[in-house]
């Protein structure tokens, strides 16, 4: 081939490639626009910072430095969460014992407490009044302080005892944790009735103390409505937040402390193909915060046997109470809608027995329940708080309803009564005998138809909370406050020693339990980064498809009109809005050309597929306001966010970092 044509072909074919280029380069910065979306328009959704990390923040100013005792420094409410505590900081030249003494109206409400040698001294102050300059008294090796501490007022929403009744000789100086079920505080009465703690977060179901002395609280988070939270906090009394644990089904009603530090939780399997919540109990690893162990009742019982006049399919058993007993190696659940305390071999998931009426219960199930013997028998309905005490009996809130599976026999709220109850077990006999019961003389002024609690507290001296009582038009109500339209709550709550009531507090509210516990206990305040054990799992994606974002529009007033929300948490987005029945609703997740589909149910009860909602005229017309929470699990990198309602995407303008 002559070397001039040759040339003239190279130089062709170096055009072509020159031009292939160009249309690649071309190309790729349409195709970059394209997946970008014009990636100069969208801003990073504003991240909300977890209670977690909000500490973290705060604790950069609890400085050491420069203060002594005669020059403290004095930190008020240190974690914005618990207004009744202050925090005084200090040092000394060496190790000294700290005593400080926090005054009181008299000595049953006057707290002392002793930490060990420091030579930083962190020390919490605890059980501050309201409103007041509160005196509290700092005891360091042979000096002594008296700090003048002033705190804010009570919140104007918050609820106060409209009756306490003791007898002094009787009581110790421990004080009353409430946890709220209608509004309110998860606070701490004392024996005078005054508010000497309380939660400006929401935490609700149980409040109890662990081995370590540190609180277990909810946190302040849904998973799911109406009242699922995705986990506990271990905090002190300050507020601080020493762990918190996520469970993928959340928590609800209750939780106990193994001997082996891990945590049994009442939680859900919101993925469970028959769409049913609270049936579900898992173990949850202190140190990892995995799930070690599941039990589904749906496994364990027939979900359609013993049913009570509450029981739904989505909600059959309705557990809310947790109890392991080390001797027998045993849970104890309570299920409200069957009316059944169950009991289950913990490491072969056995049923064991059931407590109850038998009636409506299958042939199988006969040979678990137990016979009645000994006089004045009563079975227990709707009942919670079912425990196991040191002698092996099992004790109980009865809360009474109906007192019968058969309408026909059904007893008015007004003629009916609620009780705690302890019953003596015979499980080679399967007999039952009732042992003791505080409440039936009480008649319907002690009725509380849901929530509720019972305590141990030693050997014939227990507690006895009524804590739902409703009324309607001024008679007793047979449903829950959020239900019946109530017009008056009460919650009443008793503690009995040797049969003898000894000290009742009343207050113009329902709450779901009390604890009484010391203010101190054995816990010590450390500057320690909280931890997060657990997970919230991956959120389901309905739908994985792949294209351009480029018919997208942008918010406009049809968009307005649902009053939409999106909230980006550290580990998910929440997704709020309101929107009519039948509305197509879906999170769009878009990365690289890639796009993830979240359906969001207009549902009331969007973890169930039953068709179980009920909307009143005033839904159907407006929408109800319906939340979806994606987890960041799974997800990596930038997301553009869009929202599709029915056939129209919309373009946030928003990304955020998986």
């Amino acid at each position: 081939m002559p070397k001039k044509k040759e040339k003239k072909q190279n130089k062709n074919l170096k055009k072509i490639i020159m031009i292939i280029l160009a249309i690649i380069i071309i190309a790729s910065i349409i195709g970059l626009l394209i997946l970008n979306n014009i990636s100069t328009a969208r801003s990073e959704l504003k991240l909300t910072l977890s209670l977690r990390s909000e500490q973290q923040e705060l604790e950069k100013e609890f400085t050491s430095k420069g203060y002594t005792l005669d020059n403290p420094n004095i930190i008020v409410d240190p974690y914005n969460n618990s207004p009744l505590t202050a925090l005084v900081i200090f040092e000394t030249a060496k190790k000294e014992k700290v005593k400080i003494t926090m005054e009181g109206e008299d000595d049953l409400t006057t707290y002392t407490h002793q930490f060990d040698k420091e030579k930083v001294h962190y020390i919490p102050v605890y059980g501050l009044y309201a409103g007041k300059e509160n005196t509290v008294i700092i005891e360091c090796g042979n000096e002594k302080k008296e700090l003048k501490i002033k705190t804010e007022e009570l919140p104007d929403d918050f609820i106060l005892p409209t009756s306490v009744k003791k007898e002094e000789s009787k009581l110790t100086n421990d004080l009353y944790f409430f946890t709220p079920s209608s509004g309110g505080y998860t606070c701490a009465y004392d024996t005078n009735g005054d508010v000497r703690w309380y939660l400006t977060n929401a935490a609700t179901w149980k409040t109890d103390r662990l081995e370590n002395g540190h609180l277990l609280v909810s946190t302040e988070r849904l998973v799911n409505s109406p009242y699922y939270l995705t986990g506990l906090y271990e905090m002190d009394m300050l507020g601080k937040i020493y762990v918190e644990y996520s469970l993928p089904g959340g928590y609800h009603h209750d939780y106990y402390e193994m001997p082996n530090g891990n945590l049994l939780v009442a939680s859900d399997d919101f993925n469970n193909e028959k769409g049913t919540v609270e049936d579900y109990i898992v173990e949850l690893d202190r140190e990892t915060g995995k799930i070690v162990k599941i039990i589904d009742l749906k496994d364990i019982l027939n979900m359609e046997d013993g049913k009570s006049e509450n029981w739904v399919e989505y909600d059959w058993f309705h557990n809310n109470s947790v109890w392991y007993d080390e001797k027998t190696n045993s849970i104890t659940l309570s299920g409200r809608h069957q009316d059944a305390v169950i009991n289950i071999d913990y490491d072969t998931e056995k049923l064991n027995w059931i407590i109850g009426d038998p009636t409506n219960w299958s042939e199988e199930y006969q040979k678990y329940f137990f016979k009645p013997v000994g006089d004045d028998f009563e079975w227990q309905w709707s009942q919670h708080a079912a425990m196991i005490t040191p002698e092996g009996y099992v004790f109980i809130f009865d809360n009474g309803n109906n007192k019968s599976k058969n309408k026909d026999e059904y007893v008015d709220a007004e003629d009916s009564y609620s009780r705690g109850v302890m019953y003596k077990i015979d499980t080679e006999k399967m007999t039952i005998e009732q042992i003791w019961e505080y409440g039936k003389e009480r008649g319907s002024e002690f009725y509380s138809p849901y929530i509720s609690d019972v305590d141990y507290l030693d050997k014939n001296h227990y507690i006895v909370h009524s804590g739902g009582i409703v009324y309607v038009d001024g008679k007793n109500s047979n449903q829950p406050a959020g239900i019946s339209g109530a017009d008056k709550l009460v919650s009443d709550t008793v503690e009995i020693l040797d049969n003898k009531v000894i000290f009742e507090i009343k207050l113009p509210s329902n709450n779901y339990r009390v604890e009484k516990m010391s203010l101190y206990s054995k816990d010590t305040f450390k500057l320690k980064i909280p931890e997060a054990k657990g997970s919230l799992g991956a959120t389901k994606v309905d739908k994985t498809r792949f294209g351009f974002m480029t018919k997208a529009k942008k918010i406009d007033k049809e968009y307005k009109k649902h009053n939409i929300k999106i909230t980006n948490e550290e580990d998910r987005i929440e997704v709020k809005g309101r929107f009519k029945r039948g509305t197509e609703v879906k999170v769009l997740l878009y990365q690289n050309g890639k796009i993830k589909e979240y359906e969001v149910p207009i549902s009331k009860k969007p973890y169930t597929a039953m068709c179980v909602d009920i909307f009143t005229e005033e839904e159907n017309k407006n929408g109800i306001v319906v939340t979806k929470y994606i987890n960041k699990e799974n997800l990596s990198g930038k997301y553009s966010l869009y929202l599709q309602i029915n056939d129209t995407i919309y373009k946030t303008e928003k990304y955020i970092e998986g």
